[in-house]
């Protein structure tokens, strides 16, 4: 039987000998990092893994870089990342390595920021390139793997990347469309074309023999499963880059995170090339090997960029799900941190991480005390379903649309990053930055902002550079969009942006609307920015986070006319404690124009004895006024006893039971 295939097409004839060649014992994949790129041909496709410093392949990109300049070859290159791995400067390390004309034909990339060699090829127009949603990117690995034509999403709908705002495409030699725009039932939506992958490079810990890879030292796991998978189905190979090999059959098979059938050849790298991150050798705590004490962290500095974290911190809710961009909004993780709020919240990094505390800088990315480590695909998933709860996010410019560029500004190619994802699909979004740049200079006490020096740069433009969000798009979802700075907190309404509180000490005219190219809309009264945020002390910042507003403590029930007030954890320290809670009371039950049956819970209440006298006549005027009958209760025998024998003391009937159960019955069994 004879086989028929063209076997001009070099996959095809690699496809052919595989299928018809006779059986021979498995080789060692473990090859030298010269020997690994010379499989790297002219006009190839090829992926870098990792995460900016993290999970950096930095023997194979400096092999790659040495090879090229001796031979000048490979040539033509489409290089393809999530993001760009580099240490935020011009040293050789990273994808700065690949930063030579020749080498590179083409770009595909989401967040270039650390990598500035390659950012300089695409702004002076030496390659054809492409920036495209880092989620997007990292999706596209798995729809390449399972064969597929391309992504349908709407992320990037209105920004840059939407073909009606230039597609993603970055220079004038970048003119073939990789994104269409497409209606489905109605909608439009994104339709992102698949690219075959060539070569692979990733990184792991361990590898065995036969090429099976462990993660355990890693400190993020990344999309380095699915990239492996994308360049073996598309008939491609992939090299991965460890620190240490072990012997086939040895490995535990629940820590292999990318088989050996996907894999071809195994680089062991000199220590100096495979750090944990491009800040750290190796931090267990960053691969879960151990948990630190987070009070061992310092506290920032009282600064700009601390006050617009501080400011940002309040938008934080008991039980939500958080995401931090890098830049400004990692210091909402310090000050949560050094406000003990961690605990009641989940912090969490597009790359993968969940819980814990996000690290911040050249660490960004990595966390300690993990609850999770995801591969970055299945977090794209949470995000772009709208899992995250609130995201903290940079703003450079911002305009009087609520667009907002944090992805390039004229030679400077940052990438959106995962940022467009993010700020699109996140329930909430608090952008983050300075009002203005350059030069500015603060001086911060007693409760106020003094702007000493102002910046030479504005920030709030008439339009932006290059729209990463957008306003627009994004007013239609009725979402709440804040953008915090310094100085004042503006917030998307449908016509632009609102202006809706100003720093103590800050002249309105003078240092905000006379340094903006627009005039926002006001809100009367514009209200003040918390004096505690630009004080040196804590904030106290966990009782507010643990208080419950008074209105969401008063519940009624219509069809039973029962009204449940919820006292736990309530305390009344002043006389306007008290005041409130009546106050909270009164406006559910008056417009109902009857009298209702009460049940109170008092849990943990607790209260200033000087204040009985004001609290028990508010019972006394609520119990005449608007009770048929009230009972309540609390599972603390000492509360019951006081709180019982103060009413009584007074002329009250406390009707106090142990739980609630109780308390209910006591009314309905009147």
């Amino acid at each position: 039987m004879v086989t028929e295939c063209s076997l001009a097409d070099p996959n095809n004839l690699i496809s052919f000998l595989k299928q018809h060649q006779p059986y021979a014992a498995k080789r060692s994949k473990v090859v030298s990092a010269e020997d690994a790129v010379r499989v790297i041909q002219n006009g190839d496709t090829v992926v870098f893994g990792g995460f900016g410093a993290i999970g950096v392949a930095e023997e194979v990109a400096a092999a790659l870089e040495t090879y090229y300049l001796q031979t000048r070859h490979p040539r033509d290159l489409t290089l393809m990342f999530a993001v760009a791995t580099g240490p935020a400067n011009d040293s050789p390390k990273g994808l700065n390595h690949l930063a030579h004309k020749g080498l590179l034909r083409r770009i595909i990339g989401g967040h270039w920021g650390l990598a500035p060699g390659i950012q300089r090829l695409a702004v002076e127009n030496e390659v054809v390139a492409y920036n495209l949603p880092q989620g997007i990117i990292s999706h596209m690995y798995r729809n390449v793997a399972s064969g597929k034509a391309g992504l349908f999403s709407q992320v990037g709908l209105g920004t840059f990347v939407d073909p009606r705002n230039g597609g993603g495409m970055l220079n004038a030699r970048t003119t073939e469309p990789i994104v269409k725009l497409m209606e489905i039932a109605g909608e439009e939506y994104l339709f992102f074309d698949a690219i075959p992958i060539n070569v692979a490079v990733i990184r792991g810990t361990t590898a065995d023999t036969d090429g099976n890879i462990t993660m355990e030292k890693e400190a993020l796991t990344l999309e380095s499963l699915s990239i492996a998978m994308a360049a073996k189905n598309s008939g491609g190979l992939v090299i991965v880059q460890v620190e240490r090999v072990a012997q086939a059959g040895t490995l535990n098979s629940r820590q292999v995170k990318i088989p050996g059938i996907l894999v071809d050849c195994v680089v062991v790298a000199c220590p100096e090339n495979h750090w944990q991150t491009f800040g750290e050798q190796y931090n267990p705590a960053f691969s879960g090997e151990i948990q630190i004490p987070t009070g061992s962290i310092p506290s920032m500095a009282l600064n700009a960029r601390k006050i617009i974290a501080r400011r940002a911190a309040f938008e934080l809710k008991p039980n939500s799900v958080v995401n931090l961009g890098i830049g400004v909004p990692e210091g909402v993780a310090s000050v949560a941190n050094e406000e003990k709020i961690l605990d009641f919240m989940t912090l969490t990094a597009e790359p993968g991480v969940i819980g814990g505390l996000p690290m911040g800088g050249i660490n960004f990315g990595a966390a300690i005390n993990a609850a999770a480590v995801i591969d970055q695909p299945y977090q794209f998933d949470f995000y772009n379903g709208g899992g995250v709860d609130v995201a903290f996010l940079g703003m450079a410019e911002a305009d009087a649309q609520g667009n907002v560029n944090v992805s390039r500004f004229g030679a400077r190619l940052a990438g959106a990053g995962g940022f467009i994802n993010i700020s699109q699909n996140s329930k909430k979004v608090v952008f983050m930055g300075t009002f203005t740049a350059g030069g500015v200079d603060y001086q911060v006490g007693d409760g106020k902002l003094i702007i000493k020096k102002e910046g030479r740069f504005r920030k709030f433009v008439d339009k932006v550079q290059h729209i990463t969000f957008s306003g627009p798009y994004s007013a239609k979802s009725r979402r709440t969009i804040l953008y915090v700075t310094e100085r004042c907190v503006f917030q998307l309404i449908p016509d632009g942006l609102e202006l809706i509180e100003i720093a103590p000490g800050v002249d309105l005219q003078k240092d905000i609307l006379d340094m903006m190219d627009f005039r926002p809309k006001i809100r009367q009264p514009l209200a003040f920015m918390d004096e505690r945020i630009f004080k040196p002390n804590r904030m106290s910042l966990k009782e507010d986070l643990l208080t419950i507003p008074h209105e969401d403590r008063i519940v009624y029930n219509p069809e039973a006319n029962i009204m449940l007030i919820n006292l736990a954890g309530y305390t009344v320290k002043e006389k306007k404690d008290v005041d409130a809670i009546l106050n909270a009371i009164e406006r559910v039950v008056k417009p109902l124009g009857k009298k209702v049956y009460a049940v109170a819970n008092y849990d943990q209440f607790r209260m200033d004895p000087d204040l009985i006298d004001e609290f028990t006549a508010a019972q006394k005027y609520l119990m005449e006024t608007y009770y048929t009958r009230v009972s309540r209760y609390t599972t603390s025998a000492f509360l019951r006893i006081k709180i019982g024998e103060e009413m009584e003391n007074r002329g009250l009937a406390p009707h106090i039971f142990e739980s609630p159960e109780e308390a209910h019955a006591f009314l309905i069994n009147e």
